[in-house]
């Protein structure tokens, strides 16, 4: 799915209109309709619909007129009075009027009391106030008529976007309601993906309208959701003459004294994802413990510095980071790897961390990098804080990626994945999942995927769709879901996915 911004949406109106030829109010009564396949009209019989005099406010009117004509009960409240209306507004306001529905104005407190009682009365609230437009807080008038809508509904259902919403960066602009179905037409809206928006938003639907793929295409910016058709078709089913060399040798260095397990699930990850050949590099201290845990992964010893540099150069993959502890070592591993590596680097947690203030190490390098963080871990290496990390996560991130040449593979609630040009969000994944060791695991599926030839990019879309895919699957029936209860279900996703 396409994800845009406000401007992206008047640009692709706007050359419908005038380009296309397509009429305004064509497009208008295209997403009347589908706000009204979106109502369970056979559970709701009255509804108040509160319209401004903007286009927002026109697909307002002919949603009410739709539902008069199904023979619902329909109020009609327009707020701020017609001056100056959108002449494809006007079109179903006068058509409302004709047919015989009342349109009641909201210019006052007086009239505000009146719309507090069909409100009260009514069993849903349709919200067609402000549209995808709207970048002021706010005020007045419209700022009690949210009010009372909020706080007297019983249902409210929102048309584009809840009104009072920033549909930019998912920003309350003053007052917003808080809807219980929002439904947009042709892109996911940029706000909708921020942070606590879906207080706002409720259920989200996507409907298209009559817009040309074509047009949307021509002033999209390259940012979507990803969905399991995407993945479906990108997995690739084995040849039956496929051995265990085609399909990845992959290094990891992970874990130090105290954190095993780290080393242990991220090695994992990678095994259990399709890997062929998989080795963990850690110290003499733990490698005992680890060697007698991974049946089917390898290990060998840090300090054995010939056979290390000889994994180094001949890895189609090596990932870096998990348990090693954010220390000089850790830089200097990771120094070592980037300068001597020509095949993808996977780089996570403690391997993150050491590049506060050494960002230069990624630079005159010969491999591609995927980085993993989490908002900690973003807000060190780009001196942001987190809290400006969390509310600008998708610029954040492309502008640290494109800057310095990586993937950035941006953990948390709807991940972000962006080479600086395209962004790619992934819709899987819930708190269920809120536990030590997964981001261990997500980092060995990444370098697995790039070990069986997947490509950077490609892989760790991939990999977090399955893995927060394996987390949403099992906690239908489990409380919290932990990193083992994915590694176990791993391959059986992937072949459902296959399927």
């Amino acid at each position: 799915m396409k994800i845009a911004t406000s401007e992206i949406i008047n640009k692709i109106d706007s050359y419908c209109i005038n380009e296309l030829k397509i009429p305004g109010i064509v497009l208008m009564e295209n997403a009347a309709l589908k706000v009204i396949k979106n109502i369970e009209l056979d559970k709701y019989e009255s509804f108040c619909i509160v319209c401004t005099k903007g286009n927002n406010g026109g697909d307002g009117f002919a949603i009410a007129r739709h539902l008069h004509i199904l023979s619902k009960k329909v109020q009609v409240f327009l707020v701020g009075g017609k001056d100056n209306m959108k002449p494809d507004c006007k079109v179903n306001y006068d058509i409302l009027k004709s047919i015989g529905v009342k349109i009641n104005k909201v210019d006052n407190l007086e009239d505000v009391n009146e719309l507090r009682e069909c409100v009260e009365r009514n069993e849903v609230t349709i919200d067609a106030i402000f549209g995808t437009g709207l970048s002021r807080n706010v005020e007045g008038i419209y700022e009690s008529v949210i009010s009372i809508i909020n706080e007297n509904s019983k249902y409210i259902i929102s048309v584009d976007v809840p009104s009072g919403f920033d549909s930019n960066t998912g920003k309350v602009l003053g007052n917003c309601i808080k809807a219980d179905k929002t439904v947009s037409f042709e892109m996911y809206k940029k706000g909708f993906l921020n942070y606590g928006t879906d207080k706002v938003t409720g259920k989200i639907v996507i409907e298209k309208i009559g817009i040309p793929q074509n047009v949307v295409s021509k002033f999209h910016n390259n940012e979507f959701i990803m969905d399991s058709s995407m993945i479906k078709s990108n997995l690739v089913k084995r040849n039956k003459y496929c051995h265990k060399g085609d399909y990845g040798k992959v290094t990891i260095f992970a874990g130090s004294k105290g954190f095993t397990g780290a080393a242990y699930i991220c090695t994992e990850g990678a095994v259990r994802s399709g890997s062929g050949l998989v080795t963990l590099c850690c110290n003499s201290e733990i490698q005992p413990i680890l060697s007698s845990k991974l049946v089917e992964a390898m290990t060998v010893l840090i300090e054995e510095e010939n056979r290390v540099e000889e994994l180094i150069c001949k890895s189609d993959v090596i990932a870096i980071g998990p348990g090693m502890g954010n220390n000089e070592d850790t830089l200097n591993i990771l120094k070592k790897i980037i300068n001597k590596a020509e095949n993808p680097v996977v780089i996570d947690a403690d391997a993150i961390n050491v590049l506060e203030g050494h960002l230069d190490v990624l630079k005159h390098r010969k491999c591609e990098i995927v980085l993993t963080p989490h908002f900690g871990e973003m807000s060190r290496i780009t001196g942001l804080s987190i809290d400006y990390v969390k509310e600008n996560r998708l610029e954040v991130a492309q502008k640290f990626a494109k800057e310095n040449k990586v993937i950035v593979l941006l953990k948390g609630y709807n991940t972000i994945i962006t080479d600086g040009n395209s962004i790619m969000i992934n819709p899987t994944g819930n708190s269920s999942m809120a536990s030590g060791g997964m981001g261990d695991c997500l980092t060995g599926m990444v370098a697995s995927f790039i070990g069986q030839g997947y490509g950077t990019m490609n892989s760790a879309c991939i990999a977090a769709f399955i893995h927060g895919y394996c987390g949403e699957t099992l906690s239908k029936e489990m409380f919290c879901v932990n990193a083992t209860h994915i590694l176990n279900n791993i391959p059986f996703v992937i072949k459902k996915l296959q399927k």
